[in-house]
C-alpha cells in the first residue's frame, strides 16, 4: 500500500509504553508486535503490519489502538465494511478515539449508512489531523449538499476554506455550494418579491458581469423608480455608466450626479471616493484626484483600491518616497493586482532600490499572465472576470 496520505491519518504510529520492567510477560509481547506494527505503518508495509496487529488482539483482545489501525489499513484498502468493523470495535473500547470516529463517518457514508452524518458532524470540529480534517469536512459537505442543505453545505466548505485555503477540492466544491446557495436565494427572492427593487438590481449585477452595461444601467434606474432610496443602487449604477462609456463628458457628468446622490442617501464611502478619483483623473485634475483618494484611505485604510490610487498620485506629483509607502501597502493588500506591482516597480526604479524593482517587474510579468490566463478561462464561461474593468500597464516597468 503506497497511499501518501496513509501515514498521516495513522492513528496509534506512536504507542505510550509502559517501562518493559514494569511489564507482564503477555503485555511485553503486545509492545513488541505494537512496535513493530508502528515500523510496518511507517515504510507503508499494510499486510505485515496487519500480521502485527492481529498478534496484539490475539494477546490483548480490548486493545483499541489495534483495531483502530487495522480500521485505517482496511479503510485506504478500500474495504469500507471491513474497516467500519474494526473501527466499531475501537470506539466500543476508547469512545475517545476522534481520528477512528470521522474514519468510521467516511465509511459509514460510502457504505449508504444513515449514521454517518452524527459520526462526521461530531468529529470533524474536533480534529487536529489537517490531511483528515479536510477528508472528512469534504464528506460531511458533500452529504449536505446531496440533502438539498445549501446553507448547512456553505457553511462547512468556508470552514475547510479557512483550514486549507490552497486545496483545489476544496475551493471547487465551495464555488459549487456557494453558487447553488446563492441561486437558491435568488429563486426565493424572485418568488416573494418579484416587482421589488431589489429584484431589478440583482438583475443589473447579472447583466453587469455579462457584459451587457447598456441593459443593466436600465434596470438600475427601475430599481431607483420602484425605490429611490435603496442603499448601494446608485453607486453601481455609476460604475455601469462610466465602464461604458469612461471617456464620454457627458456621461463623466451623468455618473457624478449619481455619486453626489449616492453620498446623500447613504453617506460617504471610501468605494465613492475611490471612483471621484478616477473622474478627477480623467479630467486631468491631479490634485482633485489626490484629495479624493485620500479621503477613500481616510474612510478604509486597507482599501487597495486608494492605497493604488494615492501611490499613482502621488508619483505622478513626483513624491516618490509617498508613493512608495502606499504602493507597498497595495501589494501586499491585493497580491495579484498586476498594476499595482507595475507601479511599485517603476517608483522603486525611480529610488533606485533595484533589488526589489526587479522583484516587483518579474511579479508584475508573472500576475499579467495568470490574469490573461484568466480573461481566457471566464470568456470560455461567458462571464467577466474580476477587476477586468481596471487597466493594465501594457509597458515593461
Amino acid at each position: 500500500m503506497k497511499s501518501p496520505q496513509f501515514a498521516s491519518i495513522l492513528l496509534a504510529a506512536a504507542v505510550a509504553f509502559v517501562p518493559v520492567g514494569a511489564q507482564t510477560p503477555s503485555a511485553t509481547e503486545v509492545h513488541e508486535h505494537l512496535r513493530r506494527a508502528a515500523e510496518y505503518l511507517r515504510a507503508r508495509d499494510a499486510n505485515s503490519a496487519s500480521r502485527e496487529l492481529k498478534a496484539v488482539l490475539a494477546l490483548d483482545p480490548k486493545n483499541s489502538e489495534a483495531y483502530a489501525n487495522l480500521g485505517v489499513i482496511a479503510f485506504f484498502s478500500r474495504d469500507y465494511s471491513q474497516a467500519a468493523q474494526y473501527l466499531h470495535k475501537a470506539l466500543e473500547i476508547d469512545p475517545s478515539l476522534t481520528k477512528a470516529e470521522a474514519l468510521l463517518g467516511i465509511c459509514e457514508r460510502r457504505l449508504g449508512h444513515p449514521s454517518a452524518q452524527a459520526l462526521l458532524e461530531k468529529s470533524f470540529p474536533r480534529l487536529k489531523d489537517k490531511s483528515l480534517q479536510v477528508q472528512a469536512g469534504l464528506e460531511l459537505a458533500n452529504l449536505y449538499y446531496q440533502q438539498g442543505s445549501l446553507d448547512r453545505a456553505a457553511s462547512t466548505m468556508h470552514a475547510l476554506v479557512d483550514l486549507d485555503p490552497d486545496n483545489i477540492e476544496i475551493l471547487y466544491m465551495a464555488q459549487r455550494a456557494y453558487s447553488d446557495l446563492a441561486d437558491d436565494t435568488l429563486n426565493k427572492l424572485v418568488v416573494l418579491a418579484p416587482g421589488s427593487a431589489r429584484v431589478q438590481q440583482v438583475i443589473a449585477e447579472r447583466l453587469v458581469n455579462a457584459g451587457d452595461l447598456k441593459r443593466a444601467t436600465e434596470h438600475y434606474r427601475k430599481a431607483l423608480e420602484i425605490d429611490p432610496r435603496l442603499p448601494g443602487v446608485r453607486l453601481e449604477l455609476a460604475q455601469a455608466i462610466l465602464e461604458a462609456q469612461p471617456s464620454d463628458t457627458a456621461t463623466q457628468s451623468e455618473a457624478e450626479k449619481e455619486l453626489e446622490a449616492a453620498v446623500k442617501a447613504d453617506g460617504d464611502s471610501a468605494a465613492i471616493e475611490c471612483v471621484l478619483a478616477r473622474l478627477a483623473l480623467d479630467r486631468s485634475d491631479v490634485d482633485g484626484a489626490y484629495t479624493h483618494y485620500k479621503q477613500a484611505f481616510a474612510l478604509d485604510q486597507g482599501s487597495s483600491e486608494a492605497q493604488l490610487g494615492l501611490g499613482h498620485v502621488l508619483e505622478t506629483m513626483g513624491k516618490a518616497e509617498e508613493a512608495l509607502k502606499y504602493l507597498r501597502m497595495a501589494v501586499q493588500s491585493e497580491p495579484l493586482n498586476d498594476e499595482a506591482h507595475y507601479r511599485l516597480a517603476m517608483v522603486c526604479r525611480k529610488l533606485q532600490l533595484k533589488e526589489e524593482a526587479d522583484k516587483e517587474a518579474r511579479l508584475f510579468r508573472e500576475v499579467k499572465q495568470t490574469r490573461e490566463r484568466v480573461a481566457g478561462l471566464y470568456f470560455e464561461m461567458n462571464k467577466k472576470p474580476p477587476g477586468a474593468e481596471e487597466s493594465i500597464p501594457d509597458a515593461e516597468p
